[in-house]
């Protein structure tokens, strides 16, 4: 009979898995949790333009979170090499200061989520 916490997984809505690569994401989670993200962490999205390991590192990353069926979101992203790189490996999403800053979500909302304006 599968434990407690292993059901309640099992109930939880799709998950992202933040800042993958560093830390305690594993690729163990891509398989035990019910993923749907994959955000790529900021230092592997900096290093990417700093040679040739940097970006088979994010180009293994975008491939094998396809293969599962996975959303790929890169964090961090401040260039616009950084953005035509991830364009071409077919990154799903980008999040960055290249972008917009931090804003409080009212701003947010105005900029980014309101109707355009009647012609």
């Amino acid at each position: 009979m599968p434990s407690w916490s292993a059901r309640v997984v099992t109930r939880l809505p799709p998950l992202a898995i933040d800042d993958f690569g560093t830390g305690f994401s594993s690729l163990s989670y891509l398989a035990k949790l019910p993923v749907d993200t994959l955000k790529i962490d900021r230092s592997f999205i900096v290093a990417m333009t700093g040679g040739p390991e940097g970006l088979a590192l994010v180009s293994t990353i975008i491939n094998l979170a396809h293969a599962l069926k996975l959303k790929v979101v890169a964090e961090g992203v401040e260039t616009e090499e950084q953005l035509r790189l991830l364009r071409l490996l077919n990154c799903d999403e980008m999040q960055g200061f290249l972008f917009s800053k931090p804003v409080p979500v009212e701003i947010f909302e105005t900029k980014f989520l309101a109707p355009p304006p009647l012609a």
